[in-house]
Protein backbone atom coordinates (compact mmCIF):
# COMPACT_ATOMS: atom_id res chain seq x y z
CA UNK A 1 0.00 0.00 0.00
CA UNK A 2 1.67 3.22 -1.18
CA UNK A 3 2.10 5.80 1.86
CA UNK A 4 -0.12 9.22 2.26
CA UNK A 5 1.09 12.47 1.42
CA UNK A 6 -0.22 15.43 2.17
CA UNK A 7 0.89 19.65 1.29
CA UNK A 8 0.51 22.25 3.28
CA UNK A 9 2.02 25.01 5.22
CA UNK A 10 4.55 24.97 8.43
CA UNK A 11 2.67 27.16 10.83
CA UNK A 12 5.19 26.34 13.99
CA UNK A 13 8.59 25.61 13.48
CA UNK A 14 9.48 26.13 17.21
CA UNK A 15 10.15 22.08 18.72
CA UNK A 16 13.18 20.43 18.15
CA UNK A 17 12.91 18.32 14.72
CA UNK A 18 9.33 18.70 14.71
CA UNK A 19 6.95 21.10 12.34
CA UNK A 20 3.50 21.42 12.46
CA UNK A 21 1.97 21.43 8.74
CA UNK A 22 -1.41 22.80 8.40
CA UNK A 23 -3.25 20.93 5.42
CA UNK A 24 -6.23 22.88 3.72
CA UNK A 25 -9.11 20.03 2.76
CA UNK A 26 -12.17 20.46 1.15
CA UNK A 27 -14.96 18.03 0.80
CA UNK A 28 -18.50 18.05 0.11
CA UNK A 29 -20.93 17.62 3.27
CA UNK A 30 -22.44 14.28 4.19
CA UNK A 31 -25.99 15.51 3.52
CA UNK A 32 -26.22 18.47 1.22
CA UNK A 33 -23.52 18.11 -0.61
CA UNK A 34 -21.81 21.89 -0.24
CA UNK A 35 -17.91 21.81 -0.67
CA UNK A 36 -16.83 22.87 2.69
CA UNK A 37 -13.04 23.73 3.82
CA UNK A 38 -11.62 22.60 6.78
CA UNK A 39 -8.24 22.77 8.03
CA UNK A 40 -5.97 20.14 9.67
CA UNK A 41 -2.43 19.75 11.60
CA UNK A 42 -0.34 17.21 11.67
CA UNK A 43 3.34 17.10 13.21
CA UNK A 44 5.69 15.81 11.14
CA UNK A 45 9.83 14.92 11.49
CA UNK A 46 12.16 17.65 10.53
CA UNK A 47 15.74 15.88 10.80
CA UNK A 48 17.66 18.97 9.81
CA UNK A 49 15.36 21.75 11.03
CA UNK A 50 15.27 22.91 7.97
CA UNK A 51 11.82 24.93 7.42
CA UNK A 52 10.25 28.05 8.78
CA UNK A 53 7.21 29.68 8.86
CA UNK A 54 5.35 29.43 6.19
CA UNK A 55 6.90 27.15 4.05
CA UNK A 56 4.93 25.03 1.44
CA UNK A 57 5.91 21.34 2.31
CA UNK A 58 4.83 17.93 1.02
CA UNK A 59 4.84 15.24 4.50
CA UNK A 60 4.48 11.33 4.24
CA UNK A 61 3.21 9.34 6.13
CA UNK A 62 5.87 7.26 8.01
CA UNK A 63 6.32 4.81 11.50
CA UNK A 64 5.70 6.58 14.42
CA UNK A 65 8.16 8.62 15.80
CA UNK A 66 6.11 9.72 18.92
CA UNK A 67 2.99 9.91 20.52
CA UNK A 68 1.44 12.50 18.05
CA UNK A 69 4.47 12.25 15.16
CA UNK A 70 3.64 10.05 13.07
CA UNK A 71 4.63 11.82 9.78
CA UNK A 72 7.96 12.97 8.50
CA UNK A 73 9.35 16.20 5.76
CA UNK A 74 9.39 14.51 2.34
CA UNK A 75 10.11 18.04 0.59
CA UNK A 76 10.20 21.81 1.03
CA UNK A 77 8.17 22.83 -2.51
CA UNK A 78 8.58 26.44 -1.41
CA UNK A 79 10.42 29.22 0.91
CA UNK A 80 8.14 31.77 2.53
CA UNK A 81 9.30 35.43 1.94
CA UNK A 82 9.87 36.32 5.63
CA UNK A 83 12.85 35.34 7.59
Amino acid sequence: MPKKEKVGTVVSNKMEKTIVVSVAEKHPHPKYGKIQNRTVKFKAHDEKNECHEGDLVRIVESSPYSKDKTWCLSAVLERSQEV
